[in-house]
Parts: C-alpha cells; sequence; structure tokens
C-alpha cells in the first residue's frame, strides 16, 4: 500500500514535516511520499491523480483540515482521506472521541454537507465551529504571543485576563431560522456543526455534527459581572454550563445570524478574523 502523506510545513510552530513523519510508525511497511500542502495548486485534479490503489492521508489539526475543507469541492470531499493528528490538541477528534497518535482510515463522510459562515462579505466551510466573543478574543491574542515567540501559549491565562480585565461583554442580536432575540451582556455566541473546540471546551453537548437535518446550534453565554462569568467558565469543558439556564441559551437551526453591538474577533476552526460584528451561518 502506498500512502500519499499531505501535510502543512509551518504548523507546530514551522516544523509540519517533522511531525507528518511520526505517522510512519503506524504505517510499517507501507510506501511513504509526503506532499506539502501548501504548494497544492488544485486539490480536486491531486485528489483524482492519486491512483485508486493508494490513499491520501492528511496529518495536521483543526487549522489544516480546515484549510483542506475550503481548497476542494463537494465531490472531493467524498473521496476516502485518511487522517492522523499533528499537534497538541484537535476538536475534531475530542469531539469524535477518538485518541491521538492513530490512524483514521477514512474521514469523508464528517467533511460533506458542511454549513457556511459569511463573515465580511467572505464564505468559508468550518469543520467544528465559529467563535464570536471571548473566545475569538483568545484566539487574538495567542495568535499575537505565537508571533513574539515559540513558547506554547497558555489560552487559559489570556481567557482569566481577558473576562477580569480586557475584554468586555456586548449585547448580541441572534437570529435563528427567522427568529430573533436580543442578549444583553454577552460573553459568548459561538455557532457550532460539533460538539467541542477551543481546545476541549463543550458549548453544545448535544449537537451531533452528522445529523440528518444538517443543524447547527448557536449557545449565547450571558451574565452581567465577569467574576460570575469567570465562575461558570470552567463548566464549559465539561459541557455541564447548560444547567445554568439563566446564563446559558441554546437554540438550534439551519440559518443563524449573530451581530454585536461592538465589533471583536472571531474564530473559524481556530483561524482568526479581527474586528467582525455580524456573522451568518448556512446549512
Amino acid at each position: 500500500m502506498k500512502y500519499h502523506v499531505l501535510y502543512n510545513p509551518k504548523a507546530c510552530s514551522n516544523s509540519g514535516l517533522e511531525s507528518a513523519k511520526n505517522v510512519a510508525k503506524h504505517l510499517e511497511g507501507a510506501e511513504i511520499e509526503y506532499d506539502d500542502m501548501t504548494a497544492v495548486s488544485d486539490f480536486d485534479e491531486y485528489v483524482r491523480a492519486v491512483p485508486s490503489d493508494e490513499k491520501i492521508l492528511l496529518v495536521g489539526g483543526d487549522g489544516t483540515l480546515n484549510y483542506y475543507i475550503n481548497h476542494t469541492s463537494e465531490e472531493t470531499r467524498q473521496h476516502p482521506l485518511s487522517f492522523y493528528a499533528g499537534g497538541t490538541g484537535n476538536d475534531f477528534l475530542n469531539d469524535l472521541g477518538l485518541e491521538h497518535e492513530q490512524v483514521i482510515e477514512d474521514i469523508s463522510k464528517y467533511l460533506v454537507k458542511l454549513p457556511t459562515v459569511t463573515v465580511k462579505g467572505k464564505k468559508y466551510l468550518f469543520l467544528n465551529g465559529v467563535g464570536f466573543g471571548i473566545d475569538g478574543y483568545c484566539c487574538e491574542k495567542g495568535d499575537e504571543e505565537r508571533a513574539k515567540s515559540d513558547k506554547p501559549v497558555d489560552y487559559t491565562s489570556i481567557a482569566i485576563k481577558g473576562i477580569l480585565f480586557h475584554f468586555k461583554h456586548r449585547t448580541a442580536t441572534v437570529t435563528v431560522d427567522g427568529r430573533t432575540e436580543v442578549f444583553k451582556n454577552c460573553w459568548l455566541a459561538p455557532t457550532m456543526k460539533g460538539k467541542c473546540y477551543g481546545g476541549g471546551m463543550f458549548p453544545t453537548p448535544a449537537q451531533d455534527r452528522l445529523d440528518p437535518a444538517g443543524t447547527v446550534s448557536v449557545m449565547t453565554y450571558c451574565c452581567k459581572t465577569a467574576l460570575k462569568a469567570l465562575i461558570v467558565f470552567p463548566s464549559i469543558f465539561k459541557g455541564e454550563h447548560i444547567k445554568k439556564d439563566k446564563v446559558v441559551k441554546i437554540m438550534t437551526g439551519k440559518d443563524i445570524t449573530v451581530s454585536f453591538d461592538k465589533p471583536c474577533a472571531l474564530q473559524i476552526d481556530g483561524e482568526t478574523i479581527k474586528d467582525v460584528t455580524e456573522y451568518r451561518v448556512t446549512v
């Protein structure tokens, strides 16, 4: 068996190829060809060129998966695709309840019929979720820290300092399938295809990424004081925040628009877009 291993050289602090080569120990006896995915000009053509008795294996994290789905057609995403998680965190695997350090032989069923998010007039597909609020703020600050240092980013510290001192809650207007509600003192308003994002947070624990109807879920997290927001926040990592019905509300639909009264950063599968006031998700 021959594997065509796609990797991002900029992943894992610019050690993407080294990370990709770790997969060899799980493919004993197989022939392996390593391909830099950022050098592939046409993924649809790349996939069609691989013989039927050979496999394509994608190595990376959520950002790599997002890059792949946004550079391929729906037809190509139906083609069998093996996957091996690179890096230390992967929300896609966490959502599926799968362990790292294993080759998943085919993830194509998770890559089709994906939702689209429109931000600043541009459309993107997403696999896990769209974060808006303190989560987008954390991604923005994390990007800034990575630009200055190769040290691991402490997102927990960023979140705590952000809630207590730097990030201010917004007034959110949320429309789900034509029904609009206004939420004051909103810290978070993500829309999710899966259950998990942000390195192990479960904002919508009942969301099913293989839901036959294809629906997505939006969660609002609202409270007046930073201290209360900080006290409840850790429960999101276990999905227990949904018990706080005065703080949290989850709505499900196929057409969701979220707008804030003041701009902030937004993240799509961990990729940051700055100064956003509104996004729209459609299925």
